[in-house]
């Protein structure tokens, strides 16, 4: 499966996972030329800015454990560096203004880590909840 199927597999699972919490989805995909949001989602009159980072591990070899480890060296919210959070910033000001939304819209940013078994067809979302813009 090649980046880009693995990345929106990984925001259909995100989308369904979240939903499942209680949030309405907003908006997948939110683009501007300067950069992008996976999703944005209300709920309870706040709106949430999500980050969707996928990868692929096997979950059977991590059951027991509270998060499944991918074969990568490093973690998926490590690719939530400094660069990617000025984007950030900058696509959510854009969406405030674009949707007129008042200065003082509640809102958080968060990350969802979405490991994914191909293999077993089973996923786990890792909500890493309001990283500091």
């Amino acid at each position: 499966m090649n980046t880009r199927a693995k990345g929106q597999l990984g925001e259909s699972i995100a989308s369904s996972f979240l939903e499942k919490h209680g949030f309405d989805i907003l908006a997948r995909n939110y683009l501007k030329k300067w950069g992008e949001i996976d999703i944005i989602a209300e709920k309870d009159t706040a709106i949430h800015f999500f980050e969707v980072k996928s990868v692929t591990v096997d979950l059977e070899k991590s059951t027991g454990s509270k998060r499944a480890h991918s074969t990568d060296v490093h973690r998926p919210e490590d690719n939530v560096h400094d660069a990617k959070l000025r984007h950030m910033r900058a696509m959510i000001q854009t969406y405030f203004m674009e949707k007129r939304l008042p200065p003082d819209q509640e809102f958080h940013f968060h990350v969802l880590c979405v490991y994914m078994d191909m293999s077993a067809r089973k996923s786990r979302v890792q909500w890493v909840k309001d990283i500091i813009l």
